[in-house]
């Protein structure tokens, strides 16, 4: 159970991401600390994420810091891996402290029954090729024989690749991982909540006696999910506050 108010971000590519948009980052998280009751993290928090046994990408240790922080204070954190952050293991789960977990997540999330996914790899026919190549690239034996890369090698071969990802823009505009929403909410014993990210398209709407939630690319907009009992809320995040702008949306339950 993720307590109330919880709070949803994704997609912030830190590491690739101008320094502006890590400073708004971190100006949230320390905005959090009293105010959260739990926080999710729905992938791709940086670009590039790897732990070598005694190294890990320098972009990470201020964000990390502060999520240790807020881990100390009583927010439980969790963290979904997205397709760029797949690669996570002791430090952020026992040194940062966060729940940190491949694949999908569901459970009480602000007092809605919710399902949480990245979403990378769940659209049937366009993902089919890339799930093949995410078997490989989570495999053991990979994980393995990249971490016998020197660091600063390793991650200029990630920085690479990472950009061709990153680059891809959805043709759809959102809209395949919005049909796997539908289809998910209308299964039998259906969340309440659907939650999603990947697509850098930020959504909230109801779907059927359900509702869809997308946080939508931080890097690109620093939008983000507040889940209470009584509400969903697509926000964005201005510096000192939180405000519902008219082009945001707001979901009662």
């Amino acid at each position: 159970m993720l307590p109330a108010p919880a709070y949803v971000i994704s997609d912030a590519h830190l590491g690739f991401a101008t320094r502006e948009v890590e400073q708004s980052l971190l100006s949230f998280l320390r905005h959090l600390r009293g105010r959260a009751g739990s926080l999710v993290i729905n992938g791709d928090l940086f670009e590039f994420w790897f732990e070598w046994r005694h190294v890990m990408p320098r972009r990470a240790f201020r964000v990390l810091s502060l999520l240790a922080d807020l881990r100390e204070s009583g927010v439980p954190v969790l963290m979904l891996a997205g397709n760029h952050d797949c690669w996570g293991g002791d430090i952020l789960r026992t040194d940062v402290g966060l729940d940190y977990r491949l694949g999908a997540w569901e459970g009480s999330l602000g007092g809605w029954h919710t399902r949480i996914d990245h979403g990378d790899g769940l659209r049937k026919v366009e993902d089919r090729k890339y799930r093949m190549l995410r078997r490989v690239l989570r495999s053991p034996i990979s994980i393995a024989l990249f971490r016998w890369l020197h660091p600063d090698l390793g991650s200029a071969l990630a920085a690479g690749s990472s950009n061709t990802s990153r680059n891809y823009q959805p043709r759809d505009g959102g809209a395949g991982l919005r049909a796997v929403a539908q289809e998910a909410l209308a299964a039998h014993n259906a969340p309440e909540l659907v939650v999603y990210a990947h697509s850098h398209v930020a959504a909230l709407e109801r779907i059927g006696p359900g509702v869809y939630g997308n946080a939508g690319g931080w890097m690109d907009r620093p939008t983000y999910l507040r889940v209470s009992p009584e509400k969903v809320e697509l926000c964005q995040w201005i510096g000192d506050d939180e405000v519902i702008q008219t082009s945001i949306a707001r979901i009662s339950k």
